[in-house]
Parts: C-alpha cells; sequence; structure tokens
C-alpha cells in the first residue's frame, strides 16, 4: 500500500490533465471527422485504443530513470536506422506505398506502422547524450570543441534525415527541428552559429529558386518526388490547383473561415474535407467551434509546451533538460506546421496535428516524448537536493 502511495505521488498529474484534456479534444474532432462516411472504419474506436496503448508506453518509459536512459539512447538509435532501412529495402507487400510514400510497415492485426514516428524520440535520447558527454570531457569550452560538437550532433542527425529525407520531406524537418532546438541549448557560441544559419538560409533559397524554376535539377539529382513539387505550388496558388493538389488547401481554408467567431456547432459540418481525421483535423476544430474554439486547442499546446519547460528549468540534470528541449522542438514544430498548412501559410507536408490527428504511429512516438517528461517528473524526488538531478 505504502508502495503504491509512492508510485502515484510521482506522478505528474498536471500533465496528465493535459494529456486528458488533448484526447477529449482528439475524440470530439474525430468524430465528428469520420461522419463523412468515406471509410468503413471507426476511427474515433481506433484513436481510444491507440490512446490506450500509448498510455502503456508512457507507464513502461516512465520507469527508466536518467541513467537508463543514457545507457539504451545508443541502442535506442541504432535500431531506429536499422528499422528505417528495413523499410527502404523491404518489399511493397511488407512495406506498401501509400500516397506515393513508402513510410510504413504493414503488421498483420494491427495495420500499418510508421517507424521514423518513433526515431524522432530515438534521436532525441541520442542528442541529449552527445551533448552531455561532450561537455563533461570538455569542461574547458572553445570554439575548437563548439565547432567539434556541432559536428557530432550533424553526423547523428544526418543518420536518420538520409534515409527519410526522399520519401518523408516532414519528418526530415522534424528531424532538423530537434537538432536545431538541441544546438541552441547546448551553448554553442554565436561565432558559429552566425555563419552557419546565414548559409543554411542562403541554402533554402537556392532550393526553393530551383523548386519554382528548375524543379527537373532537383528531381533529376537530389530525387525529390513529383508530388512534394505540387505541394509547393498548390501552397503558393491554391485556387489553381484546387481540382487537383490544391484541393485539400482551399477546402480547408473555407472550412475554418466559414466558422467564423464560434463555430457551427458540434457535428454541423458543412465542407467536405477528405481524409480530414488525420493531418487536416485543425480544420474540424475551425469549422465546428470557430475561432474561439480553435483558440482554446492552441492554448492547449501551449499549456504543454509550457509545462514541459518548467520540468526542464525545475531539473538540476542537464541530460533531463536536453531532453525536455528535444521533446518540446518536436511538438513545437509539429503544431506550428500543422496549423500552418491548414490556413495556407505553410506549405502541405503531411505532418499530423499531435494528439489530435488520428494516427497510431504518430501519438505512440508522442506519447513516447512525454513518457520521457513522466520520467523526469517521476524520478525527480529522488534527486531534488542532489546536484546531478
Amino acid at each position: 500500500m505504502t508502495s503504491n502511495k509512492t508510485t502515484t505521488s510521482k506522478l505528474d498529474y498536471s500533465l496528465v490533465l493535459i494529456v486528458l484534456l488533448l484526447f477529449l479534444a482528439s475524440c470530439l474532432a474525430i468524430y465528428s471527422a469520420q461522419t463523412t462516411g468515406q471509410y468503413d472504419r471507426n476511427f474515433l474506436i481506433m484513436q481510444i485504443a491507440w490512446y490506450g496503448v500509448g498510455c502503456g508506453i508512457i507507464a513502461g518509459v516512465m520507469t527508466l530513470d536518467s541513467d537508463q536512459l543514457r545507457k539504451i539512447s545508443w541502442y535506442a538509435y541504432g535500431l531506429g536506422l536499422v528499422l528505417l532501412i528495413l523499410l527502404i529495402l523491404a518489399p511493397e507487400s511488407i512495406a506498401p506505398r501509400i500516397n506515393g510514400a513508402k513510410n510504413w510497415f504493414r503488421l498483420p492485426g494491427v495495420g500499418t506502422i510508421q517507424p521514423s514516428e518513433f526515431v524522432k524520440v530515438f534521436l532525441i535520447l541520442t542528442l541529449s547524450r552527445v551533448i552531455e558527454d561532450h561537455q563533461q570531457k570538455n569542461l574547458l569550452k572553445t570554439v575548437q570543441t563548439d565547432f567539434w560538437l556541432l559536428i557530432k550532433l550533424g553526423l547523428v542527425t544526418l543518420g536518420p534525415l538520409v534515409l527519410v529525407i526522399k520519401e518523408d520531406l516532414g519528418t526530415s524537418l522534424v528531424f532538423l527541428a530537434i537538432l536545431l532546438g538541441m544546438i541552441f541549448i547546448s551553448g554553442i557560441t554565436w561565432k558559429l552559429l552566425v555563419p552557419i544559419f546565414s548559409a543554411g538560409i542562403l541554402l533554402v533559397s537556392t532550393i526553393f529558386y530551383f523548386v519554382l524554376w528548375q524543379p527537373d535539377v532537383l528531381e533529376k539529382y537530389l530525387g525529390v518526388k513529383q508530388y512534394m513539387f505540387g505541394r509547393i505550388y498548390s501552397w503558393l496558388d491554391p485556387y489553381n490547383y484546387q481540382s487537383s493538389t490544391g484541393f485539400q488547401l482551399t477546402k480547408s481554408m473555407l472550412a475554418i473561415g466559414s466558422g467564423q467567431t464560434s463555430g457551427k456547432g458540434f457535428g454541423n459540418r458543412e465542407v467536405y474535407l477528405p481524409e480530414s481525421q488525420t493531418d487536416f483535423i485543425f480544420s474540424i476544430v475551425g469549422e465546428e467551434y470557430g475561432f474561439i474554439g480553435a483558440s482554446v486547442l492552441i492554448s492547449l499546446f501551449f499549456l504543454l509546451i509550457y509545462h514541459i519547460t518548467k520540468v526542464g528549468m525545475e531539473t538540476k540534470n542537464q541530460f533531463y533538460t536536453y531532453i525536455c528541449v528535444g521533446v518540446i522542438s518536436m511538438i513545437t514544430f509539429h503544431v506550428f506546421q500543422n496549423i500552418g498548412m491548414t490556413i495556407g501559410v505553410l506549405p502541405i507536408t503531411g505532418i499530423p496535428l499531435p494528439f489530435i490527428s488520428y494516427g497510431g504511429s504518430s501519438l505512440m512516438g508522442n506519447m513516447m516524448g512525454l513518457g520521457l517528461i513522466f520520467s523526469i517528473r517521476y524520478h525527480y524526488k529522488k534527486y531534488m537536493f542532489s546536484t546531478t538531478a
């Protein structure tokens, strides 16, 4: 009995409440999305089941302390790379192409699993381990040591990035977002970051130029898929492509705009948006609950990010702090990119809205990330008066 009370007292109940609210928001949105009758599956029941699996993942990850997380970080990273390599080599009977992309394994009785969703969390763990090990070995910080750390972080990220960039641009951008967040928290001098980021901006501008005026070059030498160009073109001029690649975006903007201030009410959808239960779930929220409902949902995400930030600032364990930054980077990029693409501010990249969109792999990956935060709180009291906590 004492053990049970001790265990429950270590739970982060604020985070539990936030997850519960996101779960309820997801159920309401998915229930409305599936009323289009496009599929004969009950996505709501399946999402509830995936949330149950996600809670099990949180419970498992939560039991691991910082030493155990450090030990498994490289093993998890290696496992992630192996899964991504197998995904490339596997025949389409095992790894089918869906919407032109080969990003999923088909598992009998389960459905499809996207390994890159888990690799995001594995990458966070490994980058955190790399930064901590580097700083412990280099107590005297110099430009040279910072440059070497930057190289190590880049190489670690390059592994999974190279394996997914041809098939999944959205996940590649998430990897880069995690890397940027870790670079900022690592304390690398601005003498290195300013020229590097300037070169990065120049590179992105150059790529954007080729996308608009010379796409054949990117398709021939970098293997960029044709559908990726379509997303850029339909983003810049959606109404010119509304009968093809711009259909989803124009319908999404129409749905969100028609919701106005308070929305049309639960279940009172009028704009047909196919497959809205996945990447375009925010359109459902905007149409049915309007600006007020959408603002409440966005506030929930800000509350989640604030809470994780608070956890990272309170712990004295640097490894835990880096993990918090990685999880914040992952979730924040997902939220801004997904919502941005549904309102036409950002191009469509196929990134789901965390904890809200239907999808087992995405939800399990995000729950695994939250499991790391629960782990920090679960083991926090144990280290409360230690200089290494």
